[in-house]
């Protein structure tokens, strides 16, 4: 995988509580989508614990309630963020499979919440084809994201990335660009900075 799991960690993890097409969830789901973004915050040596505790909490929201999309989206965030601290290995690529299983049960029961387009869409540009990756599709689903919840940076950046490994530069520099206006907008520094980072990365198309 090109940059590992970290961008689909991060869609996963800091997506606003009220993400476009959020659904409810159950107490359980919940608090295990919380126990997740805890994991994404903790210090590195105490991620891939608290990871895995994340995600035998989303098994067991899923299991109280299969038809739950939260406890689904849970499980993808635990299980990807416990995916990137093992790194690339054979227990990895199995957990793949699952990972996919996850995120689009998930949108099979919820298909406009824009934080699981947005991971399945990094998920689907971050995995090589020869695995099941097709960045075509994984692009047309961050761009939905953004459709749906406009004022959410990381789906931009994500998809600029994703524009420019495959050269489209003047795209990637554009979507850049408009990131850095709506993180401007909204007074948030980190997404910004991170924004203004890439637009100069990538330069004048």
């Amino acid at each position: 995988m090109r940059g590992g799991w970290a961008l689909v960690l991060t869609l996963a993890a800091v997506a606003p509580a009220l993400a476009a097409g959020r659904p409810e969830g159950t107490p359980a789901s919940r608090d295990a989508m919380a126990a997740c973004a805890r994991a994404r915050a903790a210090p590195a040596a105490e991620q891939e614990r608290l990871f895995t505790d994340a995600l035998a909490a989303a098994e067991r929201a899923v299991a109280a309630a299969a038809d739950d999309a939260l406890a689904h989206f849970a499980v993808f965030c635990a299980l990807g963020g416990r995916m990137e601290r093992q790194g690339i290995s054979l227990a990895a690529l199995t957990s793949l499979r699952r990972l996919r299983q996850a995120v689009d049960r998930t949108l099979a029961l919820a298909p406009d919440y824009a934080a699981a387009l947005a991971g399945k869409g990094s998920l689907l540009c971050e995995t090589p084809r020869l695995l099941g990756g097709d960045c075509a599709e994984g692009e047309a689903l961050l761009r939905r994201a953004i459709r749906l919840d406009p004022g959410w940076v990381r789906p931009r950046l994500t998809l600029a990335e994703a524009l420019l490994a495959r050269g489209a530069r003047a795209e990637a520099a554009s979507v850049a660009r408009a990131a850095v206006a709506v993180a401007e907008r909204d007074g948030d520094a980190a997404d910004t900075a991170e924004a203004k980072a890439l637009v100069a990365r990538i330069g004048t198309p």
